[in-house]
């Protein structure tokens, strides 16, 4: 299970507030009463006095199973963690002579990565006297793009930096 922060709320005798805000577990506001009171009232019933807005003036406290609300914190926490997706930048990397074959090796590479969810930069490297002629790094991007229109859509047009050619490929949204 997930791990919640325990220091986050203060239970029971670690509450200072003299006067606090009841709520009981139903959510029924019960008013504001002192700490004593309030913890009386608590032990009575079996559970503890958790401190849910210290920054509220009085702070408001909630009687409730401590125990099982960290559980469901730490439950709620999970979900959240599970909904969220991480998208990673793969990178491909050719030259303006890649062969045709390696070409479509690295296509396939490609759309794999489009497939699973994943952004793909894709950089033309230069060579020597290759930079002399960057619509061959063009001409690459332009196949790659060709290949994978169906998959992927263009985040960042094909740009020079230094001596390569840099375009950016993400995910269709469907």
């Amino acid at each position: 299970m997930a791990k919640i922060d325990k220091k986050k709320f203060r239970v029971n005798e670690r509450i200072r507030a003299p006067k606090v805000r009841v709520v009981n577990s139903d959510g029924k506001q019960l008013g504001i009463m002192s700490r004593e009171e309030a913890l009386r009232l608590a032990q009575d019933q079996g559970l503890d006095l958790v401190e849910v807005a210290p920054q509220a003036d009085p702070p408001v406290c909630r009687i409730m199973d401590y125990g099982q609300f960290l559980y469901q914190q730490a439950k709620k926490a999970k979900e959240a963690r599970k909904k969220q997706t991480v998208v990673e930048v793969k990178e491909i990397k050719v030259r303006p002579k890649t062969d045709v074959h390696d070409l479509e090796t690295k296509i396939r590479h490609i759309k794999r990565f489009l497939k699973d969810k994943n952004k793909v930069k894709v950089r033309v490297f230069f060579r020597g006297r290759e930079i002399t002629k960057p619509e061959l790094g063009m001409e690459v991007l332009k196949k790659i793009l060709a290949a994978v229109e169906t998959e992927a859509q263009v985040e960042m047009k094909p740009r020079m930096e230094g001596r390569q050619m840099i375009m950016v490929l993400a995910p269709k949204k469907s």
